[in-house]
């Protein structure tokens, strides 16, 4: 599978784990900005950044952590792992 599809895949597994916690989901598909998708809950903002297997390296890192936004938004990082029904999720504060 080719790496493109693969983040494709795991995006949209990452949508679904959010929508089934009550969050209202966009996906910034092909957007080449820091996160992949928004997530809209009751009561927060996520901000999230998939990636496959790996942690994003320090410059990518550090641009989540830089990235301006409200108090009442969480960035997240979700590391989707191969054969794993789970993601490991990191805050990025």
């Amino acid at each position: 599978m080719n790496t493109k599809r693969k983040g494709n895949r795991n995006e949209h597994k990452s949508i679904k784990l959010l929508e089934r916690r009550g969050y209202a989901c966009t996906r910034a598909a092909a957007s080449l900005g820091v996160f992949d998708i928004v997530a809209i809950g009751a009561t927060d903002i996520l901000l999230v950044q998939c990636k496959s297997n790996e942690w994003p390296r320090a410059a990518e890192m550090e641009s989540i952590k830089l990235f301006p936004a409200p108090t009442i938004c969480r960035k997240l990082v979700h590391r989707w792992r191969d054969r794993r029904p789970e993601p490991d999720v990191k805050e990025v504060e």
